[in-house]
């Protein structure tokens, strides 16, 4: 017995001191995953910089006065916590402008990561990586108060509304599939156009997520509320995810992030500042 015992230990001494090889299949994962998440040993669009993506104009609540890099608003303070849990200061990120289908389309992105409120989907994880979900949201709906369907207390008192909604969303998805309307919704390229049709009556009502239809409401389109909130899915909880480019390197570091950000409690402090209002809003079924 001693020999196989000597052999062992003198394998585990020659692997202690042989160097690290990333590119290596045998190394272990836990060993390469920890090695890859330091600072340095990132791979990074741009040299030396974090550099994060999310869509023009960037709306409240999720950025505060479109401008993702002053640290304000739920999606920017999250970026930057995940920046400085990989290792990144202020000065060391950088923004860059990607339309909202274009994050999770197929293809070489530029960024490192994209930060839109963008849902974690099947269909879209095929053509891109999803980091752990970072915020588990909810559809709205709001209309002008006083309107017709301004107090329905159910989704099928909304079968026969005119609804406005944006392109390439899980809000349209929840529309088609949740709500059903006797009529297809009108579907809009920007957010913005579905909120000024709501504006102007061209719509009975407009699907977001919970915390952007408070946003509409306090400060988009006057005498406008919100009907009611409702889950999007099957019981499934509807995740907001960071994107990277599919087979990403970062993923495990972005994961690792997230996760320590839930474990001490700092995303739940960032979502009471920014979207604590999100509260209240009544349940249909």
């Amino acid at each position: 017995m001693a020999r196989p015992l000597m052999l062992l230990a003198l394998a585990v001494a020659l692997v202690g001191c042989a160097p690290v090889d990333n590119t290596s299949s045998s190394a272990s994962p836990l060993a390469s995953a920890s090695t890859a998440c330091t600072k340095d040993q990132l791979k990074l669009v741009n040299a030396g910089k974090l550099t994060i993506g999310t869509d023009k104009p960037a709306y409240e609540p999720w950025f505060k006065d479109d401008d993702p890099s002053n640290g304000q608003g739920f999606e920017s303070a999250v970026a930057f916590a995940v920046a400085g849990e990989l290792g990144f200061d202020r000065t060391e990120v950088q923004w860059s402008t990607i339309p909202f289908d274009s994050a999770f389309a197929p293809g070489v992105k530029q960024f490192d990561f994209d930060v839109n409120q963008v849902s974690i989907t099947p269909d879209r994880a095929k053509a891109v990586d999803f980091s752990k979900g970072y915020y588990t949201v909810k559809q709205a709906i709001v209309a002008i108060d006083g309107s017709k369907f301004a107090g329905a207390k159910s989704l099928a008192e909304l079968r026969d509304a005119k609804i406005g909604v944006q392109v390439g969303t899980t809000s349209l998805d929840a529309v088609k599939n949740v709500i059903k309307p006797a009529d297809d919704p009108n579907v809009y390229n920007v957010q913005i156009d579905a909120v000024t049709a709501l504006k102007n009556k061209q719509v009975d009502a407009l699907v977001v997520d919970l915390p952007t239809a408070f946003y509409v409401t306090a400060a988009q389109v006057e005498k406008s509320k919100i009907v009611g909130q409702f889950s999007s899915t099957g019981g499934t909880p509807e995740e907001f995810g960071l994107v990277m480019e599919k087979g990403s390197a970062l993923k495990p570091c972005i994961d690792k992030a997230v996760e320590a950000l839930k474990s001490k409690g700092e995303l739940a402090k960032i979502e009471q500042q920014w979207l604590g209002s999100a509260a209240g809003a009544p349940e249909l079924q």
